[in-house]
């Protein structure tokens, strides 16, 4: 008979690990340069995903890229003249349905929406809700000056609101754009709707460029580490990073303006003239013409709405 199967010993014996608090070794602080490097990095994964979730059989992504343009600039009008909170919030609870049923990762449209603009817009309007920039009914007094009770009004309150959702929407709409089309397909049907091919080019190169000038910095930033022998701490580090920053800052420059002469005549080369390709053509169907006039009656009812409410 065979002996059975046993665990080998040196796999059972325990070893030191590091503690989960860090207590074992001194923590450095990463240098603020491979922190950029990083978030740059971040930048083209996002843009990685944001082609994989263009390519998904969701419900925009099915619509031809011209009638998508329209009806979302048609909806950003709308959205832009409306003045009350509750159809503003519906509107955004619409947008983000409209995610769910494109496929998009609901945290990940929330995050994406929310994290930086509409925060920013909410610091930016956060004065107007005082009583001293809006006069009205005091909600939470603040303080006292002369015998007059100074706080957050309600009418603030209302305007700022109002504000944020309607910024909040206004970038759910573009993004929901941005996502669910392929890059190229877009400016396929911005050439197609008669922007001038100057503004095409431009954008269309300023989107290839960034990943390019990203994945220079990037080597450069490599090549320095490779040939670094002892490590950096404290202000050492801090000066060394600002350094490399401001040599790297006018190499960068320099690659840039070479490789920009080197694609121009690459594309002249072959017969580019300005004119945004793709592999398929543009074709309206029966989806298109239903959710054109799906969302020319969504505009309309808005604003009948908000005229309704306003009175």
């Amino acid at each position: 008979m065979t002996a059975p199967a046993q665990t080998p010993t040196w796999l059972l014996q325990t070893e030191p690990g590091l503690c989960p608090c860090g207590c074992i070794g001194k923590r450095r602080k990463g240098s603020f340069v491979a922190k950029t490097l990083e978030g740059a990095s971040g930048v083209l994964r996002q843009a990685m995903f944001s082609e994989d979730v263009a390519a998904a059989k969701g419900l925009l992504q099915r619509l031809d890229p011209r009638v998508k343009l329209v009806t979302m600039i048609g909806l950003l009008v709308a959205v832009a003249l409306v003045h009350s909170l509750p159809l503003l919030a519906g509107a955004y609870v619409a947008t983000v349905a409209l995610a769910v049923a494109s496929g998009l990762s609901l945290t990940f449209f929330i995050k994406r929406v929310w994290l930086f603009i509409p925060i920013f817009t909410g610091i930016v309007v956060l004065p107007a809700t005082l009583s001293v920039v809006t006069p009205g009914d005091i909600l939470v007094p603040l303080w006292h000056w002369h015998g007059h009770t100074h706080g957050i009004t309600e009418q603030g309150l209302h305007g700022a609101g109002i504000i944020v959702a309607r910024v909040a929407t206004s970038i759910s709409l573009v993004v929901l754009l941005t996502l669910t089309t392929p890059w190229v397909r877009l400016l396929a049907a911005l050439r197609a709707l008669g922007v001038p091919k100057i503004f095409v080019l431009i954008i269309g190169m300023a989107y290839r460029y960034l990943f390019l000038l990203l994945d220079a910095v990037d080597d450069m930033y490599t090549a320095r580490k490779a040939r670094t022998l002892t490590g950096e701490t404290g202000k050492r580090q801090v000066a060394e990073g600002r350094r490399f920053v401001a040599a790297g800052a006018g190499t960068l420059f320099g690659k840039a303006h070479q490789l920009s002469e080197e694609v121009h005549q690459a594309m002249t080369a072959r017969g580019y003239t300005g004119n945004a390709r793709t592999l398929t053509g543009f074709r309206l169907r029966a989806i298109d013409a239903v959710w054109a006039v799906a969302v020319a009656a969504l505009a309309v009812a808005l604003l009948v709405a908000d005229h309704q409410v306003g009175r």
